[in-house]
């Protein structure tokens, strides 16, 4: 059986896609390359459920944070915060110098779309920024009716999305949505190394991009677009990664995105399952759970150290809490390439060593 960490990134990576980063460099700026690029990017968009342009940024998902906020506005930011990754994003938008209003929830709740209306009918901002999937709780908020409250109350408004640990295991139609930015990185539901960020970006984003003052270099949307349709970036991009994106989305494709969503679903209904029969409470309420990783409470005879030496010999690890909920929860990361019966085989551990 295969080593599996169920932990929310970076994940295992299958060794056809780690292969598939030695072919020799060639030059970025040549046919060849500028093909693969050009396809990867044309693949990806499958993901995004999107006609929009997806960038392929050499960086993190923190840099697309960075770039969502130099890009879509001018000053005026609404970050909904919810947890430690949502949080850094608030912290993002004040290091760049934006008048940033934070909309904030104790952890292990959702953000409204009451809250959201609420927020932008006492301040007019230009940028609305939210975390669909908080991965330092496993919330999933209400990014679509999010969305719809939005484009109600403040239509002018600009949404931007960050769905790093859950695009590709789960359904975000950006699109049909309204979301105007929506970007992941590699290393967690996508299930490649890290170090890329891919960034769909719609017409009208771009179009506030182009009136905003001090975008940077490196994250300038209107930059990235203009070597976009070159099929080439400003700068040296991570070709070795890209080498694994390209060969990792046909993968991808070949599953099927929406067989692919599914799995996701079916692997969260069991985890939650398992831990309510068992009698661990989960954090996320009802209703507002992650497809991507179920985080429990710890369960006070619980030793996660103890059990990752437990389960060590089986090739498994599991997932502590992250900031103010380290060693408060436990988190069972169930996204990439984890099936079902990877799952059930750590559950049965759990099971074994938790009696």
């Amino acid at each position: 059986m295969p080593n599996r960490m169920f932990v929310p990134g970076p994940v295992d990576v299958d060794d056809e896609v780690l292969q598939a980063q030695t072919r020799p460099m060639m030059p970025h700026r040549n046919k060849e390359f500028e093909e693969i690029f050009r396809r990867a990017a044309d693949k990806s968009r499958a993901l995004f459920f999107t006609e929009a342009r997806v960038l392929i940024m050499t960086n993190s998902g923190s840099g697309a944070q960075e770039a969502s906020v130099r890009n879509l506005a001018n000053s005026t930011v609404l970050s909904c915060v919810n947890g430690a990754f949502s949080d850094r994003w608030y912290k993002v938008s004040v290091a760049n110098g934006k008048q940033t209003t934070k909309l904030e929830v104790p952890l292990g709740d959702a953000i409204t779309p009451e809250m959201v209306e609420d927020a932008l009918k006492k301040q007019k901002v230009e940028l609305v920024v939210i975390a669909h999937n908080e991965t330092s709780t496993g919330v999933r908020n209400p990014v679509k009716e999010i969305a719809q409250v939005i484009q109600r109350v403040s239509p002018d408004t600009l949404f931007a999305v960050d769905a790093v640990s859950s695009l590709g295991g789960d359904k975000i139609e950006m699109d049909a949505w309204g979301i105007d930015v929506l970007f992941t990185s590699s290393q967690k539901t996508l299930a490649l190394p890290p170090g890329l960020a891919l960034c769909a970006v719609n017409d009208r984003a771009l179009k506030k991009a182009e009136s905003v003052q001090n975008r940077g270099w490196y994250f300038d949307f209107v930059l990235l677009e203009k070597h976009r349709l070159k099929d080439s970036t400003p700068m040296t991009p991570a070709m070795s990664l890209i080498f694994a994106l390209d060969f990792q989305m046909d993968r991808i494709l070949k599953e099927g995105v929406e067989a692919r969503i599914a799995r996701h679903a079916a692997m969260a209904q069991r985890a939650q399952e398992w831990t309510i029969a068992k009698g661990w409470p989960l954090l996320a309420p009802e209703g507002y759970r992650s497809q991507t990783l179920t985080v429990v409470r710890n369960p006070e005879t619980f030793d996660l150290a103890e059990f990752n030496k437990f389960i060590a010999p089986r090739g498994m690890k599991l997932a502590n809490g992250y900031g103010d909920l380290k060693n408060k929860t436990i988190r069972i990361a169930h996204m990439g390439e984890i099936v079902m019966d990877d799952l059930n085989r750590l559950l049965s551990a759990l099971g074994e060593f938790a009696k």
